[in-house]
């Protein structure tokens, strides 16, 4: 059993989020129990991993995607009502980490989709204020946009919007988890042969076909659905809770 203040200052710590200027509060989101030895983890602190989370008994819950975003209503109404309600009556923590998750270099989104993708991972490019997010780096093997398309599938369970490149084969690749198509740029100024990112603009297509790199969209739940699972792993290890990931279907 461990003090939940123990527990977000480690993490805290740890993915050093006071660097990051991001668009929601990272660490304890929501109050519970102050005494914890259970954790669930998943993407989004949606209705239905709170309830999975009820049903498991479980005293806090990890994501990558909480609440309070910029720009929201601030009103606790509807949907967030009825989930924070679900939380408190249930005396359940939300411990959230946006952008320090994505950015963590051993249990970060980027870095565990590359072992996921078996890609070797040579640098990092910026994509704001605060320490650099995007990855980029190489194919273990060069791959067809067609063929590494096919792997993407295999692997993350989800087949991927593909925008064919110029080059027959892909060797050089960048890649930044959930919705950061905007950062094709990035790659482009890179001169990476392709880019990959959880989500897709109609502008994007537009961008890889004038420019010639090849792009992917491999979903945006899909594609972070590692950090999160990392990082509870490692903090059910540090502190002796019982832990598991809950994987809410999202086919976006």
């Amino acid at each position: 059993m461990v003090e939940i203040t123990e527990l977000v200052n480690y993490a805290n710590n740890l993915l050093e989020t006071g660097k990051f200027q991001d668009y929601c509060p990272n660490g304890l989101q929501v109050e519970g129990r102050a005494e914890i030895n259970s954790l669930v983890s998943g993407v989004t602190a949606s209705a239905a991993l709170i309830d999975a989370a009820i049903d498991k008994e479980a005293d806090t819950i990890l994501v990558h995607h909480g609440y309070f975003w910029k720009g929201e209503d601030t009103c606790i109404t509807g949907i967030k009502k009825n989930r924070i309600k679900k939380l408190l009556a249930a005396d359940i923590n939300l411990i959230v980490y946006h952008l320090p998750l994505d950015a963590h270099a051993i249990y970060g989104n980027n870095v565990q989709l590359a072992q996921v993708l078996s890609l070797t991972t040579r640098g990092t490019f910026s994509t704001g204020p605060g320490p650099d997010i995007g990855m980029y780096g190489e194919l273990t093997a060069p791959m067809s946009g067609k063929e590494f398309s096919g792997f993407i599938s295999a692997q993350l369970g989800r087949s991927p919007t593909h925008i064919p490149g110029n080059k027959k084969l892909i060797r050089t690749i960048g890649w930044c988890t959930g919705g950061a198509q905007q950062y094709i740029d990035n790659a482009v100024s890179l001169g990476l042969d392709a880019y990959l990112t959880g989500e897709v603009s109609e502008q994007t297509v537009h961008i890889a076909r004038e420019t010639g790199i090849h792009f992917f969209a491999a979903g945006h739940h899909a594609t972070e659905r590692y950090g999160a699972k990392a990082l509870g792993e490692h903090l059910s290890e540090k502190f002796s809770m019982e832990y598991e990931f809950i994987d809410i279907d999202n086919p976006v």
